[in-house]
């Protein structure tokens, strides 16, 4: 009996890692907005559903890290859901406090830009399957905003 079991099991496991599922990637990370509190970037996610059905999104959670520290992170929750068959841009805004840019001197006086790796975790709702999440990374620079840019 546990082998029939077994078997079943082995079945069920195949065919679940056989249904496609979405795929996602880090198109673009830029500056969107200065204020008086943070610079706010944007990250830029593509993501395309095979499905003929749209698929909600639980949240988006993200961990923006430079020289190896976290210098921002969160989720957010709800964001919409992936259109049918189709492909889907998200933008993601990562706020970044003035004193985490001030701590990070010795990587930006050099050139004046920010060397960050972006993780990110799409969790969506699959039938049959639940809850998902598509892990994805991205590892760039982000030129910081000089005083023209503000004003």
């Amino acid at each position: 009996m546990s082998q029939l079991l077994e078997k079943a099991k082995d079945f069920v496991v195949d065919k679940v890692a056989d249904i496609k599922k979405p795929e996602a990637s880090v198109s673009d990370v830029d500056l969107k907005h200065v204020s008086r509190e943070c610079v706010e970037y944007g990250a830029k996610v593509s993501v395309s559903n095979p499905y003929s059905h749209s698929i909600p999104i639980c949240e988006i959670s993200y961990n923006f890290k430079s020289a190896g520290r976290g210098i921002a992170s969160g989720t957010i929750p709800d964001p919409g859901s992936l259109k049918a068959s189709d492909t889907t841009m998200l933008d993601v805004p990562v706020k970044v406090p003035y004193n985490i840019l001030v701590s990070l001197a010795k990587d930006i006086g050099a050139d004046w830009d920010i060397d960050y790796e972006l993780e990110l975790g799409l969790t969506i709702d699959l039938p049959i399957v639940g809850n998902f999440t598509i892990p994805l990374s991205q590892k760039g620079e982000i030129k910081l905003p000089t005083l023209s840019d503000i004003f």
